[in-house]
């Protein structure tokens, strides 16, 4: 028979059990990533001891040359874990530029384990727990009572005897006990530790408090990030929806961090399948950080990795490897989610603010995976076939889970998308999505998607201004670095006229989407408007030089050079344009403006062959534009009357001026709902 020690820790509510690699809190077991529960124990042991930075590296990764930054990512977490801040100093203090100290009171416990191998004669036998001596010199006390049920409340086993406590009670944290058991079953429990409990607790973290005060009003800080698509690294590489979905849901998540650069999708996405070297992406895309990964599926199992690196110089800041189920990945998700949105929060903001809340995912497995396969046909482009796959998945997410929020807000944005591309009839389209967004909200009241959704629809067809104004400042709450956010209030402020705000606003969703050539021409129109000739001429430069395919860059070029006086360079950009429509409304702009009257009413005429039924608004304009004042009301009666979208451009249309004196321009500015 042989005895075994074992120590243990008590400190407020929580019990620590090195030889286990095990945390309760007032029983209930709680979750760290290896090197977290390191830190966690060297700090306790050293109670009262003031721990340098040098000290706690050597120790928590004594084979390894790490940065500071992953000492302050497990400090972070564990003062997430007892539920303080940087500043409380209930747990932990922080002895800035030198390191840590554990200052919680601190109770040692020690277990004896009196029963040898192969001896089970005695199972049935009571333990008695002994107090040992105060520790000398400082910190950790003697003992009081360790809960009996704790073992099986971590171990997820019924004890196979009670612990009977001595006559001692407990004074209120750790305690040292000595405890009986077989080894053999002690072994046994060992085995059935659920070792893969939450490994990503919060594991980015960098919690650089100094630094963070020093830097809070310092305008060259960077606070950026680019989440580039995970690889699908999977044998039968049939998980591009799910690495997709889950690069997409990230990005989503980041935007809600207040003063955090979170880069869109559409410019991320450029980078998929590229092994580019991250210090140019982090050039291209200007961001400080950026986010990558891979997903690996083989048979029931999920390989999840992460790592972020910074841009300036290449380095590594972090990386974790996930291992979960495949029915797990809803969690999974979430976890990653919350993990990246709390380092980011802890180390590229100040560090009094909140922590984001992943955004809530409640549904099952099997509706969680329709809603990723309809967002990534949805992402993969405008067409029909991949639009009518995303909408038959969405549709199928709402099925599984009718209380889905995010379905309802795909489904509505999908819609939108089949009307705009004219693959689905407007008034009815418009209808189902603006039940879709409606739905969302009132499922989910705090799901941005949702009041997206509705302000864009609130703009485009029901020209319900102060609805939209509403619903996108929601949005705009909820999700303060969304692209999508931004250029809707943009394009809303823009109709209202009221251009430097508008145009304040485009400029910084090109920050988050630096590489999305149709914002650059949304922007050249804009400065366009605003009689900015100069600065409009190169955002539309700007735009084919990202795009030179861009349908209506050159076009929009054109109708900028007409207004600088430049008639001859006009066509030139005019006769260049890749769309046909858009080609043959700058003609019979630019021709008209070089005396060539014919030429013009070929163009116009033949524009209206093709598109009479739904180009109203821009033969209205060729008309204004030539003098053709009656013509050009007629088409604007039409349009109005057809809900043209060209219509929400009355108010600042330059092409247009030649109406302001007429009444009835005012008319139907009022009939809109707009000043004049």
């Amino acid at each position: 028979m042989s005895l075994k020690q074992k120590e243990m820790y008590q400190f407020g509510g929580f019990s620590l059990d090195p030889a286990e690699r095990s945390i309760w809190r007032d029983g209930a077991p709680l979750p760290l990533t290896p090197k977290v529960f390191d830190t966690l124990v060297c700090l306790v042991r050293n109670r009262g001891r003031l721990l340098t930075k040098d000290e706690l590296l050597k120790q928590i990764w004594p084979d390894s040359f790490v940065e500071e930054v992953n000492l302050a990512v497990n400090i972070s977490t564990l003062r997430k874990t007892f539920g303080e801040n940087p500043h409380d100093g209930r747990f932990i203090e922080t002895v800035p530029g030198r390191g840590y100290r554990f200052v919680a009171e601190v109770q040692q416990i020690s277990a004896e384990n009196a029963w040898g191998d192969g001896d089970n004669s005695q199972a049935g036998n009571r333990s008695s727990w002994q107090p040992v001596s105060r520790a000398s010199g400082g910190g950790v006390r003697e003992a009081g009572t360790l809960p009996q049920t704790a073992s099986a409340l971590v171990l997820g086993v019924e004890p196979a005897h009670e612990l009977e406590p001595n006559s001692s009670k407990a004074n209120g944290a750790g305690s040292l006990v000595m405890a009986t058991t077989h080894a053999q079953e002690w072994r046994g429990l060992k085995r059935a530790i659920p070792i893969v409990l939450a490994l990503l607790a919060v594991t980015l973290a960098a919690e650089y408090i100094q630094f963070a005060l020093n830097r809070k009003n310092d305008p060259r800080v960077n606070t950026s990030i680019a989440v580039l698509p995970f690889a699908d690294l999977s044998p039968g590489k049939d998980q591009e929806y799910f690495s997709d979905g889950l690069t997409e849901e990230m990005i989503n998540d980041l935007a809600k961090i207040p003063d955090v650069r979170v880069v869109a999708r559409s410019s991320a996405f450029q980078f998929k399948g590229k092994n580019e070297d991250l210090r140019a992406v982090g050039r291209k895309l200007g961001v400080a950080t950026i986010l990558e990964g891979s997903v690996r599926r083989e048979g029931d199992r999920l390989r999840i990795r992460v790592g972020l690196t910074r841009t300036d110089d290449g380095f590594q800041l972090w990386s974790e490897t996930f291992d979960r189920k495949v029915d797990d990945i809803f969690e999974v998700q979430n976890e990653i989610a919350l993990a990246v949105g709390s380092a980011l929060q802890v180390k590229l903001l100040d560090l009094d603010r909140g922590t984001p809340s992943a955004r809530s995912r409640g549904t099952n497995s099997e509706a969680y995976q329709a809603y990723l396969r309809a967002q990534y046909f949805f992402g993969r482009g405008a067409d029909k076939d991949n639009q009518d796959k995303a909408l038959t998945f969405a549709d199928q997410a709402i099925q599984l889970d009718p209380k889905y929020a995010p379905a309802w807000a795909l489904r509505s944005s999908v819609l939108t998308s089949l009307v705009m591309e004219a693959f689905l009839e407007e008034k009815e389209g418009l209808h189902q999505a603006r039940e879709a967004a409606d739905k969302a909200v009132t499922l989910d009241p705090d799901l941005a998607a949702g009041y997206v959704q509705r302000g864009w629809i609130q703009v485009f067809n029901d020209w319900n201004w102060q609805g939209a104004e509403v619903s996108l400042k929601r949005a705009a709450q909820l999700e303060p670095g969304s692209s999508a956010v931004l250029k809707y209030q943009s394009y809303l402020y823009q109709i209202l006229g009221q251009m430097d705000e508008a145009i304040e606003l485009q400029k910084k969703a090109i920050a988050l989407d630096p590489l999305r050539a149709r914002s650059y021409s949304f922007l050249g129109y804009q400065l366009y408007c605003a009689g900015r000739y100069e600065d409009a001429e190169a955002a539309a430069q700007k735009a084919l030089q990202v795009n030179p395919q861009l349908s209506q860059a050159h076009s929009d070029l054109g109708l900028i050079l007409l207004a600088k006086g430049q008639p001859q360079e006009a066509i030139k950009q005019m006769e260049q344009e890749s769309s046909d429509d858009w080609k043959l409304w700058g003609e019979a702009l630019a021709y008209h403006s070089l005396g060539r009257a014919r030429d013009s009413d070929a163009a116009l005429k033949k524009l209206i062959s093709i598109r009479e039924k739904d180009w109203a608004f821009q033969i209205a304009q060729v008309y204004a534009y030539r003098g053709e004042t009656d013509k050009s009301f007629e088409w604007l009666s039409r349009a109005y009357d057809q809900h043209d979208g060209g219509m929400t451009a009355m108010k600042l249309d330059s092409l247009l001026k030649n109406l302001h004196h007429d009444p009835r321009y005012a008319e139907l500015l009022r009939k809109m709902h707009l000043s004049i």
